[in-house]
């Protein structure tokens, strides 16, 4: 097969960690766009590539003709390069999360269909050996039938900025993660929300940096989350620590260790007796980003749909929005895509 060809849009930091993995691939990288054409240029030369620095995206789509597109924008201008890119007949991958609003995320979804084209969201952590174990054991009955999943996130995090002036920046910038891991380790998808958010004594942010969230799921499973991004001490992984319940156990992942878990191993007594759980080991050759690559390349080959191809992804979206609109009304609201 010829080389295939990206066009990398939005030349920020975080295209640090997508350079790499596409100059490994093999992937051909006849442009870079962004608004500031000198941080384009700054990332041509420090990546030696033979591409050339655009701040107009249709240009640039027009005079390099690539397979896809890599949109690294910041959320609000996600909607408007991923159509323009789909529109001109180019595949997406995109950076999470898929759009400001779930307005804009229905928009990007009809105009893929329309196109005929991929989009689809890095969510780069279902791109791990231990998220993968863990959802394989899960969705494959290593526990019985999965009943309840619990999330904790703890972290004190002084990032001055804009997160310090968002209103919801923990649930807005950071929950979709462990939302959509959530789903990939039930399998499940959100029916309904009720959720509190807060700003704790002594907060560095102007907005609401904590909350509590219980969601109901399909399977009849409850899924609740906890986190807070001002909690000064005792921190729990980025990744979150995790408990899920099943009717013959429960398996834990914790501090991005290796999962462990215990199941009911005969009748009798007040506490029944335990052994261990069996979790298959999952080999992920690439993991993050460039294990979304990998799978955004694969489909390009061989036609298989990627896992977080954007009409899946949209509902671990709509978790987002919903927690926000629950919070702000104080009611529970149900999760429509």
């Amino acid at each position: 097969m010829d080389t295939l060809k990206a066009v990398v849009v939005g030349a920020g930091g975080i295209s640090n960690a997508w350079f790499p993995p596409l100059i490994k691939e093999g992937v051909g990288i006849p442009a870079v766009v962004d608004i500031i054409p000198d941080a384009a240029e700054a990332r041509i030369k420090q990546y030696n590539l033979a591409a050339k620095a655009f701040s107009d995206v249709r240009t640039a789509l027009r005079k390099t003709k690539p397979d896809f597109v890599v949109d690294l924008t910041i959320p609000a201008a996600h909607c408007t390069v991923t159509c323009t890119a789909l529109k001109k007949g180019c595949h997406v991958i995109g950076e999470k999360p898929m759009a400001a609003s779930l307005a804009e995320a229905r928009r990007m979804v009809k105009a893929a269909g329309k196109a005929g084209k991929l989009y689809m969201v890095s969510q780069s952590r279902r791109w791990s050996a231990e998220h993968a174990s863990l959802a394989r054991a899960a969705r494959e009955g290593a526990i019985g039938d999965i009943t309840t999943i619990n999330c904790d996130f703890y972290i004190g995090a002084h990032f001055g900025g804009f997160r310090d002036q968002m209103a919801s920046p923990l649930i807005l910038d950071m929950a979709i993660h462990h939302f959509d891991l959530a789903r990939y380790f039930t399998g499940c998808d959100p029916v309904a929300v009720y959720a509190r958010e807060f700003n704790p004594k002594g907060s560095w942010y102007k907005g609401d940096v904590a909350t509590s969230c219980i969601f109901e799921m399909t399977n009849g499973v409850i899924f609740t989350y906890r986190g807070s991004w001002c909690a000064e001490g005792c921190h729990t992984s980025w990744n979150g620590d995790w408990r899920v319940i099943g009717t013959s156990g429960t398996l834990l992942y914790e501090k991005d260790q290796r999962p462990t878990g215990q199941v009911v191993a005969g009748p009798g007594g007040f506490h029944r007796p335990l052994a261990p759980a069996v979790i298959p080991d999952v080999a992920m050759p690439s993991t993050g980003m460039h294990g979304a690559l990998c799978e955004m390349l694969n489909y390009l080959r061989t036609g298989t749909l990627p896992q977080t191809d954007c009409k899946d992804n949209i509902k671990s979206l709509a978790m987002v929005f919903a927690a926000i609109e629950s919070a702000r009304k104080g009611k529970r609201i149900k999760i429509t895509i």
